[in-house]
């Protein structure tokens, strides 16, 4: 599929996993994009090897620093991460990123979002019909985010979508539930696990996603609603534990008490347990209406996955 525009994409709070996986993506096809962040030395470190990449730092509680930021590009993918303690701020800072996109003139706007919104699963797979029911602070404040970005499409003077992923795995990631697993094989020990690990569950490779959010950008229809992105199929954990250690796998379980217990001295781990329903009732995409959009979507196979998470570990 031909780009819609060979015009600046910014990806704002690049320097993620996701935003990594897009500006790969972008660099495939050999078009220019601008990288947000607040730090320019994380940013030049990561990006500035590329010619195709410029940079530009932003300070997101600063209007005019947003609209700087989005100044003469034509589409932005928001990727921006606020840490599990302060996920009030995602509703707030997409706010008023959609103001100041539409104000510099952006015709399109992606927003990276995620299965909280749904809330429990009420099917055994969940499609974009799914209710929107969420039960958490978490789960309602990534709804929040979410309609504001439905509702600026609404307005006519920004195209918006939201493309939602379920748990993803891949190097460059400190928070996942795999993470642990791919050092925990390199250095020889016993990886910390979240459990349920026997449960059905599907997770996405990180550089599978940058591919579909570049065609989403270039596809008009995708405009107006939001689409999920499922896995290459259902797994466990304790099965890719099996794939990472080669045979019998070597762990530790922190099940939901547990957790209770060392969110005492983990904020995160504290900030965890209210989420901990997808591991025991998880959310299985159903993502049929995304495949109908683009065609085939290229999907990693887990023991490849696993593979190159392995060798991405220093």
């Amino acid at each position: 599929m031909a780009p819609e525009s060979t015009d600046l994409v910014a990806l704002v709070g690049a320097t993620g996993a996701i935003g990594k996986s897009v500006a790969a993506a972008l660099r495939q096809q050999a078009r220019p994009y601008r990288v947000i962040g607040r730090s320019r030395t994380a940013l030049e470190k990561t990006f500035g090897g590329d010619p195709l990449a410029e940079v530009a730092v932003w300070d997101p509680d600063n209007e005019q620093s947003i609209r700087e930021a989005l100044r003469g590009v034509a589409a932005a993918v928001y990727m921006v991460g606020v840490p599990y303690t302060d996920f009030h701020l995602h509703p707030i800072l997409m706010g008023r990123v959609i103001d100041a996109a539409i104000a510099e003139k952006v015709d399109r706007l992606l927003l990276i979002g995620t299965l909280y919104v749904f809330g429990r699963p009420q099917s055994s797979r969940v499609t974009e019909n799914h209710p929107k029911e969420p039960h958490t602070l978490k789960g309602r404040k990534r709804k929040e985010q979410e309609d504001l970005v439905l509702a600026a499409h609404g307005t006519g003077k920004i195209r918006t979508t939201v493309l939602r992923l379920p748990d993803f795995y891949g190097s460059g990631l400190e928070r996942s539930l795999l993470s642990d697993l791919f050092v925990a094989v390199k250095q020889n020990r016993k990886a910390k696990l979240i459990g349920p690990i026997d449960r059905p569950h599907e997770f996405v490779f990180v550089p599978d996603v940058g591919p579909v959010v570049t065609r989403l950008l270039d596809t008009p229809a995708t405009f107006g609603r939001a689409w999920n992105l499922g896995g290459v199929g259902v797994t466990t954990q304790l099965e890719l534990a099996q794939l990472a250690y080669g045979g019998r796998p070597r762990y530790m379980v922190a099940g939901k008490t547990m957790l209770r217990l060392l969110g005492l001295f983990d904020p995160f781990l504290r900030e965890f347990v209210e989420m901990h329903y997808l591991l025991t009732d998880p959310l299985i995409v159903d993502d049929s209406a995304l495949q109908q959009l683009l065609g085939t979507i290229s999907k990693t196979s887990y023991g490849e996955g696993v593979r190159q998470s392995l060798a991405a570990v220093g």
